[in-house]
């Protein structure tokens, strides 16, 4: 929802008062009861309240998904599955769902991919996490790149692509087992990394506790740790950073 947008439609006399009265009136928030929809996140941050799916019965998710479907064209909700996508498809037919992110999504008005964002996995079995922060970057209005299964296994296989990351603005890698990938490729390239450690891994692992310790205990500078199988997390900060950064590199144009 885009408020300057309402106030000029409403000064232009493209709607009368009472039409964006009822727009507005549900600002800042919405209350319905069982959840409060905080209809001002875009204007704070740049994009809609996203949805966390697990925990919330389908009626409920419907009824939050409906009431941001009047308000922004693009919107996401984090952690569906299947079966609860093809219900709420039935009654908001522009959904769509991405199987491997596990993410429903609304992007009726795509917004311009601008910048980029590489996101990188350790292995094959860390893409659902990476898939996550990508689809979120992109809906954003991200350009992203991905690059899988480059983990330190098979270092050679990271060097061989390292010109991925000349005219990027930020990394987002991901690695369960040991978690290491982030720690060198932060020693590697000169743009701010964020690593998501995954749940991917054996028994000392401890369902991605190693991972997050080991990057949290990093000592290359420039690398932000989120929690673990934080993709959605991950796919936000991203987006943050390379927003600002093309921002300024407008800006800079501008400077005679």
């Amino acid at each position: 929802m885009d408020i300057e947008k309402i106030l000029e439609e409403l000064w232009e006399r493209k709607i009368t008062p009472q039409e964006a009265y009822k727009v507005l009136k549900g600002l800042p928030f919405e209350d319905l009861g069982f959840a409060k929809i905080d209809h001002h996140r875009g204007l704070r941050k740049g994009f809609p309240e996203v949805v966390y799916c697990p925990g919330k019965n389908r009626e409920h998710l419907l009824a939050i998904l409906t009431k941001l479907a009047e308000r922004v064209p693009n919107f996401v909700a984090t952690r569906a599955d299947r079966e609860t996508f093809e219900f709420l498809k039935e009654h908001l037919p522009f959904l769509s769902f991405n199987p491997v992110a596990r993410l429903i999504f609304a992007e009726r008005e795509p917004r311009p991919r601008v910048g980029k964002i590489v996101v990188v996995t350790a292995g094959t079995a860390d893409i659902p996490v990476a898939e996550e922060a990508a689809c979120v970057a992109e809906i954003a209005g991200n350009f992203v790149e991905r690059l899988f299964d480059v983990g330190v296994a098979g270092i050679h296989r990271l060097f061989a692509h390292l010109s991925l990351f000349e005219d990027a603005n930020v990394a987002v890698v991901v690695a369960g087992m040991e978690g290491a990938l982030p720690s060198v490729l932060a020693g590697l390239v000169g743009i701010p990394v964020i690593a998501v450690p995954t749940s991917v891994g054996y028994g000392a692992h401890f369902s991605g506790l190693a991972p997050l310790l080991a990057m949290l205990a990093s000592c290359v500078p420039g690398m932000a740790v989120v929690n673990i199988d934080n993709g959605f997390g991950a796919g936000f900060f991203a987006h943050l950073i390379n927003q600002l950064a093309e921002r300024g590199k407008s800006s800079a144009s501008t400077v005679p």
